[in-house]
């Protein structure tokens, strides 16, 4: 059997080898060259994620609203981002991601009776107020790419047409 003082003297023994170990190689990485570099990367990839979820929705590039797998790509990551959004609970982001998903959806009619289903109502109202702003953006960015014609309303989303000298005079 292994006395008290003996238990001790190992355990201190251990310790300090697990210090020293600890130091050494804490040494060697700060004396690496690309240390300071690779460190500085890492930072700013942080940055540049988390600015990516704290971005408002409304500064997303739109795809083009012909082309259906660009348009459902953009649908997905939209839904996706959104709900990780009210799951860390941004709401406002989340809702912003969603109005998005939910204007360029093809039927945003079972998509709305869908997230009435699953969200609270508070965020499910939020998202009611957000819808209209956000497919009369979407409609005014899709007029005005397609050098001031009417707007074509995405995706089966009723969304009101006009010219944006029309929509300028609105404003």
């Amino acid at each position: 059997m292994i006395s008290k003082t003996t238990f001790g003297i190992t355990a201190g023994v251990l310790g300090s080898l697990f210090v020293g170990y600890c130091l050494y190689f804490d040494r060697k990485r700060r004396s690496d060259p690309l240390f300071r570099q690779k460190l500085k990367e890492k930072r700013k990839a942080e940055k540049e994620k988390e600015k990516r979820k704290t971005t408002p929705a409304s500064d997303v590039e739109l795809p083009n609203l012909n082309d259906p797998e660009a348009v459902q790509k953009f649908f997905l990551e939209q839904v996706q981002t959104g709900e990780e959004l009210l799951a860390q609970g941004l709401f406002e982001q989340g809702v912003e991601h969603l109005s998005n998903a939910v204007a360029v959806c093809a039927q945003p009619t079972q998509l709305l009776q869908l997230l009435q289903q699953t969200l609270p109502p508070q965020v499910f109202g939020m998202l009611m107020k957000k819808i209209g702003e956000t497919s009369q953006r979407i409609a005014k960015m899709s007029s005005s790419s397609s050098g001031g014609k009417t707007a074509a309303a995405p995706s089966g989303f009723k969304a009101p047409e006009a010219t944006i000298e029309e929509e300028d005079d609105l404003e």
